[in-house]
């Protein structure tokens, strides 16, 4: 079994910064074989999607609503995948999900991922 692990949440105001990691084991042999992504779910609504990273890291996607903002990226010596972000708005408050897909093609879908770590909170106030 893969296992991931998210920390970094916390309570940040308006328009501050705050870095998410995350770090896989077990099942993982070498993270850079994964795509690895990020998601976030708000209180009432639904899992979205909020950045990947695709295998060797070779490309980044994010969503509209966090571009420019978030930055993700890999680092395989410590198999960790991080996400910066900045400019943070209250409406980015959520718990935060790191995932993994084998296939690394690290698409938008959360259905495409097939381990999930067990998410961080990142509260935002204004």
């Amino acid at each position: 079994q893969v296992q991931l692990q998210a920390c970094g949440g916390g309570l940040v105001q308006a328009g501050g910064s705050l870095r998410l990691s995350c770090a896989a084991s077990g099942g993982i042999s070498r993270m850079s074989m994964y795509g690895m992504g990020w998601f976030r779910q708000a209180p009432g609504k639904e899992r979205e999607f909020v950045a990947a990273i695709t295998r060797f890291g070779s490309s980044t996607r994010y969503a509209d609503s966090v571009k420019g903002r978030f930055t993700i990226s890999s680092d395989y010596v410590h198999n960790t995948v991080n996400l910066q972000m900045s400019s943070l708005k209250p409406e980015d408050t959520a718990v935060y999900y790191c995932a993994a897909d084998p296939k690394g093609w690290a698409l938008s879908s959360a259905g495409s991922y097939d381990y999930w770590g067990q998410g961080t909170l990142v509260t935002v106030s204004s």
